[in-house]
């Protein structure tokens, strides 16, 4: 682990010393000396993450696909989605926005003498060791997740972005950052108010949110894959999220109250919750009121037409053809 550590400390040090801090000088920004070495943390676990995309996860998609490969643009839509978020183009939003709002509140909460409640100190000895407070850390950020995850089910506004996540009818294991940027930076404000709230060092910070996110490419990906019935219980798979976007499970529709399998990495909190589907089929995947049938809804082609069409939906400016068309039955064909 030592070695590990000190490999990525030395990454961190040369791509900073040759890219980011020369990038500060030459646009007039090195008053951002030390954020943008913080960045540079961001921007090698993101390149770290493609990379693991590219050598592994996508062979192994190759290797038992669950569907062929049909609409290459949209998967090209997708990583483009990926590199906005992994490459730190979107944390680079984050830093300009919601990282200063929770430090004003959080800096004015010093001041009146709030402290952080420090979750890794709780059983001294103990919750303070890395590995422990790393999977203390994962539980609850997933817990977290699994709540902002059914929000994004209830209530119709949140819906109508979190849609453009759903819409992918290719999913891949690019999929997973397929979201409304407003959607993202909401619950990027939720997500950094627990974390100050608990006190969770930056090392781990970084670490959840890394774990994470390859987690749930790797459950976005278009593999024949289940854990097991022990497993599937454990961690979320290809197949046991696959559930929560398909059509046949009913999983997008009607949208708000709609859905199972919320949950990004411990399947527990569906299973507490009941909300926990294990089939065993592999359906389609996608919005129901997509279909022609069902009116055919428009969910944008590329990326800023998705981005503005959620926008209208959430402002009702969009027509929803469900008024034209029938809600299809609750099993779909499968694949």
């Amino acid at each position: 682990m030592d070695t590990l550590s000190q490999w990525f400390g030395e990454c961190q040090q040369w791509l900073f010393e040759t890219l980011v801090q020369p990038a500060l000088f030459h646009l007039g920004l090195s008053n951002f000396i030390e954020d943008g070495y913080d960045a540079t943390m961001w921007l090698l676990v993101g390149l770290l993450q493609i990379a693991l995309l590219v050598l592994v996860f996508g062979p192994l998609q190759r290797l038992r696909p669950v569907e062929p490969v049909t609409d290459r643009r949209q998967i090209g839509i997708d990583v483009l989605y990926t590199l906005i978020h992994r490459l730190g183009v979107f944390r680079l939003a984050l830093f300009f926005t919601v990282d200063p709002l929770w430090d004003s509140v959080f800096g004015q909460l010093h001041v009146w003498g709030f402290a952080p409640f420090q979750l890794d100190q709780y059983w001294p000895g103990v919750t303070d060791r890395a590995w422990v407070s790393l999977i203390i850390y994962l539980l609850l950020f997933d817990a977290v997740d699994y709540f902002y995850h059914r929000a994004q089910h209830r209530f119709g506004w949140l819906w109508s972005l979190h849609a453009v996540h759903h819409s992918q009818r290719q999913m891949t294991i690019w999929s997973d950052d397929r979201n409304h940027l407003l959607d993202d930076m909401l619950r990027d404000v939720v997500v950094v108010f627990v974390s100050q709230l608990v006190g969770v060092p930056p090392a781990q910070f970084v670490a959840v949110v890394a774990i994470t996110q390859l987690a749930q490419s790797f459950s976005h990906a278009n593999l024949r894959l289940y854990f097991g019935a022990i497993g599937e219980r454990l961690l979320v798979s290809p197949r046991f999220h696959r559930h929560h976007h398909s059509i046949a499970y009913d999983a997008s529709s009607p949208g708000p109250a709609g859905g199972y399998n919320f949950a990004a990495l411990f399947p527990i909190w569906d299973v507490l919750f009941r909300t926990a589907r294990f089939g065993t089929n592999y359906g389609p995947t996608g919005i129901h009121d997509q279909l022609p049938e069902q009116g055919g809804r428009d969910y944008g082609r590329g990326f800023w037409s998705q981005q503005w069409l959620a926008l209208k939906r959430m402002t009702g400016r969009e027509r929803d053809p469900e008024t034209a068309a029938p809600k299809p039955p609750a099993r779909a064909g499968q694949v």
